[in-house]
């Protein structure tokens, strides 16, 4: 079982982020509170950003289809940097919950709304959480 998740901005037809997605086969209580949701979420995105952090230490022989493809996005990249960045699990958790708690996003669950941190939520195989973040109007 798989949750896809997207992030999409009001105003913007192209997604902020190509669509990933994260195994939850036994993982997750079933229903789950939408607070437990969205931590589970970004605890899962801090260790992915933690083991990119990781690869991109070593340094790695790129082959020509490496090349091309680093080409083709404007950027070749061997690694080999040591860029330790911190991130506070704790600490990310609660910036995404008080931002949803401002407002600053909303969260559809299988394209349902879900307007209250406590809500139960089901997730069945194949589930899509999309994140609509929302932006302030200029001069408002």
């Amino acid at each position: 079982m798989f949750l896809t998740i997207t992030a999409k901005q009001v105003g913007l037809r192209a997604p902020l982020f190509p669509a990933w997605q994260l195994p939850v086969d036994e993982i997750l209580p079933n229903p789950i509170a939408l607070r437990d949701l969205i931590a589970f979420i970004v605890r899962s995105e801090v260790e992915a950003f933690r083991e990119r952090q990781q690869a991109h230490r070593l340094t790695r022989v790129l082959s020509a289809n490496d090349i091309a493809r680093g080409t083709d996005h404007g950027k070749v990249d061997a690694g080999g940097r040591d860029s330790r960045q911190t991130v506070d699990v704790a600490e990310a958790i609660e910036t995404a919950l008080q931002a949803f708690e401002d407002g600053s996003y909303f969260v559809f669950v299988d394209e349902q709304q879900i307007e209250h941190l406590d809500t139960l939520v089901r997730i069945y195989p194949e589930t899509q959480v999309l994140f609509m973040r929302l932006v302030a109007l200029a001069g408002g």
